[in-house]
């Protein structure tokens, strides 16, 4: 049944969009509660506070590598980090060390790395192990360590750093087609491996570069909400990267983990994950 509204209900509403239609146009002054017009009732965010951890857990316990997967050949808690390294005698290749206890897909990361020689890693998030993996294995690789362990090795975004290189800060898709999907300073829209397209620019890939350091920490928080990613090194944004496709591995609930490639010694400590789903 169609309930029809009084006279007096119906005026009283038509009232109250009047008033509210002419504050929207600013014919009459808010309510004091309100913003007293332009520059008056407007608030500036907290500031940046890379150590504000409320509402987030640690991944990391600075002592030992408890709920942490890798081959002990390349992985160990040294001077309250995370340490990868991989050198001419022990080779690694891609080598990942993943966290088992916890898969996320919207959250925000906090950690601290350092790389030490001219190789790289990155920071893997809502990535799987266990699936066929693409790339060849080097042959010392393989002398080193034997077939490749396909539970040490990580499918999904990567968060990258590699300091030597232009690729640091940049949004890569680890073990898959797409693979650079939003390099340093770029803003991009995409849909899964069928398209990706520059929507804007951040800043200059090579200028950016002066804001990561080398053989020394650096800070990067990564935001992941839905099919939107943020990568921001040292207070600094670094690449957006946006998956509109639902059925993309970008876009799977997952683990993290932190890679080494090439000859070098990666550094990672202070692991903090604030998990919205």
């Amino acid at each position: 049944m169609v309930r029809r509204a009084s006279s007096a209900a119906l005026a009283t509403s038509a009232a109250l969009t009047s008033v509210l239609l002419q504050v929207l146009v600013g014919r009459i002054d808010a309510p004091a509660s309100a913003a007293q017009g332009r520059g008056g009732g407007f608030t500036e965010p907290a500031p940046l506070d890379f150590n504000d951890h409320e509402g987030y857990i640690p991944l990391f316990d600075g002592r030992t590598l408890a709920g942490w997967d890798g081959n002990p050949k390349f992985w160990r808690v040294e001077n309250g980090a995370i340490v990868g390294e991989s050198t001419a005698q022990n080779p690694s290749g891609n080598s990942y060390i993943v966290y088992r206890n916890l898969e996320a897909k919207d959250f925000t990361l906090k950690f601290e790395i350092k790389v030490e020689g001219t190789g790289g890693s990155g920071l893997q998030y809502r990535s799987r192990t266990g699936l066929p993996w693409l790339a060849n294995i080097p042959a010392n690789v393989t002398a080193n360590v034997g077939p490749v362990n396909l539970n040490w090795m990580m499918t999904g975004p990567q968060a990258d750093f590699w300091p030597s290189r232009v690729y640091t800060g940049q949004f890569y898709s680890e073990n898959t087609p797409m693979r650079i999907l939003a390099w340093r300073g770029q803003v991009v829209e995409g849909f899964g491996d069928k398209s990706k397209r520059l929507m804007a620019t951040i800043g200059d890939r090579q200028e950016l570069g002066a804001v990561v350091k080398q053989n020394d920490w650096n800070q990067y928080t990564v935001i992941a909400r839905g099919g939107m990613f943020l990568h921001i090194l040292n207070g600094q944004l670094m690449s957006v990267m946006v998956d509109d496709d639902p059925g993309s591995s970008n876009n799977w609930s997952g683990q993290f983990g932190i890679e080494i490639e090439a000859t070098t010694k990666v550094s990672v400590r202070n692991i903090w994950v604030k998990k919205l789903s």
